[in-house]
C-alpha cells in the first residue's frame, strides 16, 4: 500500500502525517460499533453482549496491528494498559485447580468453603481460588476484550480524523440517548419502546439504560468529549452539533436524577475550566481567542444544566433530601462499606475471585439486607474484594497512568475534555458500579486510548520506537481473541439460571435425589450461592421427618455462606420441628425473623406453637413484636387461652420496657371477650397507671364501661375524647357504632359525616360507606344502603364485605343479585371456609326461582297481567316504583 509522507506537517495534523490504512478504517468501524453496541444492550447489561464485545475487540486489534505492519509503523502499549493485561492474567490464576494445601495458603476461605461444604457431597477435587469460576471466566474474557480495545483505540487514533470520528460517535451515541428518553417522556411511555417493560427499576429516563445512575455516568463522559469536539472543531459550522450534542448530554445527566451523576458531571465541568485555564497562562497569552471560546462554551453548557435543573427542581428536590445529612449518608451504601472492608481482609493474596462477588458476599453480610448486592457500588472495593493486595496495586497503577497522560505537554482542549470526563466517571465509579458494565467500560478505554496514541516525532533514518508488528505479534491477537472467546463457553452458566433451574424442580417437587443431584451439579460450579444449598434443603424438608436429617445438613451449609439469610432459619425450623427439637425450631424462626423473614412468626410458626414454650422460644427481644403476635393469637378464637397465657408471659419478660402498657391493654381486651369484667377493669387500671393520658388508655375504658352495662357513661366518654381529639379517625368510628347500637341514629350519622374529610385510604373510605349503610338500615332506607355497601365492598373487597351487600339486598327480597354477591365473597375465601356460604347461595338461587316461578303462574292465570308484562317489555319499563319493603 502506497504511504504519502509530509515534509513539515504542522501541530495539529501531526497525529496523521501517513495515509489512513483501510485496514485502520476497518478497526475504527469496529470501535464504533463496540462504542454504541453497550449502550443498545440495555447499558451493556444483557448477557449476550459479551459474545460481540470480544469478537469485535479481537477483530479491530488486529486489523490495526494489520494497518500498523503494512505503514511500517510500530505498536505502542502505553502504561494504562498494564493494568488489563495483568488483571487478565491474575483472573487466569484465581481459575487454576489448586490441591488442598496450596488452597489453604492462597486463599483460606475457599479452603474452609472446599472442607465444610464441598468434601462432605463428594466434590473432593482441586479447586480454584475463585468462589464462583463461570463468573471469573467471564470477567476473564472482558478483561481481554478490554485490553484488545484499548490497544486498537491508541493505533486507530494516531490518524486525527479517525481520532475525531471515533469520539463523535461516543458525543452522538449519548445525544441519541437522551433524544429517546425525552421522546418517551413526552408520549408518556414508561416501557422500552412501548415493548420492553423494566421488571425491576422505573427509570425517571426511559432509554436502554435500566440504572439511571449509569446513564448518567455515560451522558457525562459523552457530553464533556462533545464540548471538546466542540472547541476544537473548525469551522464553527461544524462545531454547532458537537455543542448541541453536548448540551443535549448535560441536560439528559440532571434529568436522569441521579444525585452523584450530577454532582460529578459538574466536577467534570469545572476540572476542565481549570485545565483550560491553566493551559491559558502556559500559553502566555496567545491562546485568547480559543480561551474565550471555551468559556463561552462552559458556561453555554451550566446554563443548559440551569434550565435542566429548573425543569426537574420538584424531583430533584426529593432527591436531594433523602441525603440532606451525614446521618442519612451514613445510611445508604456508604453504611456497607465497613462490610466489605472486612470482606476485603478475608481475601488479601488474590481476592475472592473476579466476578464472583454477588455470590460470595453473603458470607460477610453483617446486617440484613433485602436488595441482593450485586457490586460494592465502590471501584477500590471491588478490585480489593475480587483481587486482593495485586488488585489495588493495578489500581495504582492506572492511576499513575492517567495523572501521566493528564500531564502531558501538548494536550489540546479535546483531550483535556476526555481526560476530565474520564476523571468525574472514575471517581462517580466511587459510589457506582459503570465501569462494570461493558458500555462504560468501552466509553472510557475508548477515550483513554484516543488520548495516549503515540506522539509522532521525526527520527533519524534507521531509529523506531515501540514494537514492531509482526506475525508472531498479529497471532498473539488472535490468540487472545480465541482465549476470550472460550472463557466465555464456561462463562455461560450464570447464577440466576442456576438458582432458577433449580427452584423449577424444587416447584415441580420433582424427586429428592433427582433434586440433590442436579443441585450438587449446580453447587460445583457455582459453590458460594447459599441459594442452591438452600433450595435442596427445602426439598428434603417438604418431604417429613424422614428426609429431615439431609434438609438439615444443606440447611447448615447454606447459612455458612449466608448467616442472614431468614429463609434459610425457616426451612431450618420446619426440619428441626420435623426431628422433634421443638425449641431449636421455634428459635430458628426466631432468628429468622431477625434476619429479616418478617413474615416468618406471624405467617407460620405461630400456627405451629402449641405450648407457651414454643411461643416464648419464637419471640425476639421486642415488646413490639411480642404485641403482634399476642394481636394473631387473639384473632384465633380456639386459642384465646393461648393467649392469655402468652400475654402474662410477655408482661413479665417486659416488665419496665416501653411497650408494656400495650400487652396490658390487649390482656383488657382479652379478658372482656371472656366476659371476665373484674379482670378487664384491672388490666385497664395497669394501662391507665402506665400512659395515663393516651387516647388508648381511654378508649379502653369506655369499652370497660360499655360492657359493664354503663353505655351512658361509655358514650359519654367518647363524645368527650372527641373533643379533645376532633377528626380523630378510629375515636369517631368508635364513637359512631356506639351510637348506632344506642339507636341514636342521627348523631352517627353526624359523627361520620364529620370525620368524612379526615378519611386518608380506601380502607377508611369503605369503613365509612359500610357504618353509614348501616344506618340507612336503621332508617329503612335499604336501597341506599346497598349502594353504600356495594361501593364499600368495591374500595376494600372481601368476604364479609360482599356478605354485607348480599344481607341487604336478600332484605330487599332480590334473591339474584344477593347470591351473586354471595358468589363474589365465595371468590376470596379460602376452601376449607365455603360450606357455609354456598349452602347460603344455593338457598337464595332457590328463593329466585321460586319468585320467577310465581311471577310465571300469575302471568299464565291472568290475561290482562300478560298484556300488561308484555307492555312494559316492549316500551323499556320504568321498573320497580320503590323496592322498600
Amino acid at each position: 500500500m502506497a504511504v504519502t509522507y509530509f515534509r513539515a506537517p504542522p501541530p495539529s495534523m501531526s497525529s496523521s502525517h501517513r495515509g489512513t490504512s483501510r485496514f485502520t478504517l476497518l478497526a475504527e468501524a469496529a470501535l464504533a460499533v463496540l462504542v454504541v453496541l453497550g449502550p443498545v444492550a440495555m447499558g451493556g447489561a444483557a448477557r449476550w453482549v459479551l459474545w460481540p464485545l470480544v469478537a469485535l475487540s479481537g477483530v479491530a486489534a488486529v486489523l490495526a496491528a494489520v494497518a500498523a505492519r503494512r505503514q511500517g509503523q510500530s505498536l505502542r502499549f502505553p502504561l494504562l494498559a498494564v493494568p488489563l493485561a495483568v488483571g487478565a492474567v491474575l483472573c487466569a490464576v484465581q481459575l487454576v485447580p489448586l490441591p488442598a494445601g496450596l488452597l489453604n495458603v492462597l486463599s483460606p476461605e475457599s479452603a474452609a468453603l472446599r472442607e465444610f461444604a464441598l468434601v462432605p457431597m463428594g466434590l473432593d477435587g482441586a479447586r480454584p481460588v475463585s468462589m464462583d469460576p463461570p463468573a471469573t471466566w467471564r470477567e476473564l474474557a472482558k478483561h481481554v476484550a478490554y485490553l484488545l480495545a484499548f490497544l486498537a483505540t491508541v493505533q486507530v487514533c494516531r490518524a486525527r480524523r479517525s481520532r475525531e470520528r471515533l469520539l463523535s460517535v461516543l458525543a452522538f451515541t449519548g445525544a441519541a440517548l437522551v433524544v429517546v428518553g425525552l421522546g418517551h417522556a413526552l408520549l408518556g411511555v414508561q416501557s422500552l419502546f412501548g415493548v420492553l417493560p423494566f421488571v425491576d427499576a422505573r427509570p425517571p429516563l426511559v432509554t436502554p439504560f435500566g440504572n439511571p445512575n449509569h446513564l448518567a455516568g455515560f451522558l457525562g463522559l459523552s457530553s464533556t468529549v462533545a464540548l471538546g469536539l466542540a472547541l476544537t472543531t473548525r469551522p464553527r459550522s461544524r462545531a454547532l452539533p458537537y455543542a448541541l450534542a453536548a448540551g443535549a448530554g448535560g441536560l439528559g445527566v440532571v434529568l436522569t436524577l441521579s444525585r452523584g451523576g450530577i454532582a460529578f458531571y459538574v466536577f467534570g465541568q469545572v476540572l476542565l475550566s481549570v485545565l483550560l485555564l491553566r493551559r491559558r497562562r502556559e500559553s502566555a497569552g496567545r491562546a485568547t481567542p480559543m480561551w474565550a471560546r471555551s468559556a463561552a462554551a462552559l458556561l453555554g453548557l451550566f446554563a443548559v444544566l440551569a434550565v435542566g435543573a429548573y425543569t426537574a427542581a420538584d424531583k430533584l428536590w426529593v432527591e436531594a433530601s433523602s441525603a440532606d445529612s451525614v446521618e442519612k449518608l451514613r445510611q445508604s451504601k456508604v453504611a456497607l462499606w465497613p462490610m466489605m472492608v472486612e470482606t476485603a481482609r478475608a481475601f488479601p493474596v488474590l481476592g475472592m475471585g473476579r466476578g464472583a462477588f454477588e455470590a460470595a458476599f453473603p458470607r460477610y453480610q453483617t446486617a440484613p439486607d433485602i436488595n441482593t448486592l450485586t457490586h460494592p457500588e465502590n471501584a477500590v472495593l471491588q478490585v480489593a474484594v475480587e483481587l486482593g493486595v495485586p488488585g489495588l496495586l493495578l489500581l495504582a497503577v492506572a492511576a499513575w497512568g492517567f495523572v501521566r497522560l493528564l500531564r502531558r505537554q501538548g494536550l489540546d482542549a479535546l483531550e483535556l475534555a476526555a481526560l476530565s470526563g474520564v476523571a468525574a466517571l472514575v471517581l462517580h465509579d466511587l459510589f457506582d458500579f459503570s465501569l462494570e458494565l461493558p458500555a462504560g467500560a468501552v466509553a472510557a478505554l475508548v477515550v483513554l486510548g484516543a488520548v495516549a496514541r503515540p506522539r509522532e516525532r521525526r527520527r533519524a533514518p534507521g531509529t523506531s520506537g515501540g514494537l514492531k508488528p509482526s506475525a508472531w505479534m498479529l497471532g498473539a491477537g488472535v490468540a487472545l481473541t480465541g482465549l476470550a472467546l472460550a472463557a466465555l463457553v464456561p462463562g455461560r452458566y450464570a447464577l440466576a439460571d442456576a438458582e432458577a433451574e433449580l427452584a423449577g424442580l424444587v416447584t415441580a417437587r420433582a424427586p429428592e435425589s433427582d433434586v440433590r443431584a442436579r443441585g450438587v451439579a449446580l453447587i460445583d460450579l457455582h459453590p458460594a450461592d447459599y441459594l442452591l444449598y438452600r433450595l435442596v434443603a427445602s426439598a428434603y424438608a417438604a418431604r417429613g421427618p424422614g428426609a429431615a436429617g439431609e434438609a438439615l445438613s444443606f440447611v447448615n451449609r447454606a447459612l455458612y455462606l449466608s448467616p442472614l439469610d431468614g429463609v434459610s432459619h425457616r426451612v431450618a425450623a420446619r426440619a428441626l420441628l420435623a426431628l422433634g427439637r421443638r425449641s431449636q425450631g421455634f428459635l430458628e424462626y426466631r432468628l429468622a425473623y431477625e434476619a429479616g423473614d418478617l413474615g416468618a412468626l406471624q405467617g407460620e410458626a405461630i400456627h405451629r406453637a402449641r405450648s407457651l414454650e414454643d411461643l416464648a422460644a419464637m419471640t425476639p427481644d421486642a415488646p413490639e413484636v411480642a404485641v403482634r403476635l399476642l394481636d394473631a393469637l387473639a384473632n384465633m378464637p380456639s386459642r384465646l387461652d393461648a393467649a392469655l397465657a402468652y400475654s402474662g408471659w410477655a408482661r413479665e419478660r417486659f416488665e419496665g420496657r416501653p411497650g408494656v402498657a400495650a400487652l396490658w391493654a390487649r390482656e383488657a381486651r382479652l379478658r372482656l371477650r371472656k366476659g371476665e369484667l373484674p379482670a378487664a377493669e384491672a388490666a385497664t387500671a395497669e394501662v391507665a397507671r402506665l400512659e395515663p393520658d393516651a387516647l388508648d388508655t381511654h378508649l379502653l375504658r369506655a369499652e370497660v364501661l360499655r360492657a359493664q352495662g354503663r353505655r351512658d357513661e361509655a358514650l359519654q366518654t367518647l363524645e368527650r375524647l372527641l373533643a379533645r381529639f376532633p377528626g380523630h379517625v378510629e375515636l369517631s368510628f368508635t364513637l359512631a357504632a356506639q351510637q348506632l347500637d344506642a339507636g341514636l341514629t342521627r348523631r352517627a350519622k353526624d359523627t361520620l359525616q364529620a370525620v368524612s374529610p379526615f378519611l386518608t385510604d380506601y380502607a377508611q373510605r369503605a369503613r365509612l360507606l359500610s357504618m353509614e349503610a348501616s344506618c340507612l338500615e336503621r332508617e329503612g332506607l335499604l336501597s341506599r344502603a346497598v349502594e353504600r355497601r356495594q361501593t364499600a365492598a368495591r374500595l376494600a373487597p372481601g368476604p364479609d364485605a360482599w356478605f354485607a351487600v348480599a344481607r341487604t339486598q336478600e332484605a330487599l327480597h332480590r334473591y339474584d343479585a344477593a347470591a351473586r354477591s354471595v358468589h363474589e365473597g365465595l371468590r376470596m375465601l379460602p376452601a376449607g371456609a365455603r360450606k357455609d356460604a354456598e349452602a347460603w347461595a344455593a338457598r337464595l338461587e332457590a328463593e329466585e326461582r321460586s319468585r320467577v316461578e310465581s311471577h310465571r303462574k300469575e302471568l299464565a292465570d291472568d290475561p290482562h297481567a300478560q298484556e300488561l308484562e308484555h307492555l312494559l317489555n316492549n316500551t323499556g319499563g320504568a321498573g320497580e316504583a320503590t323496592d322498600e319493603p
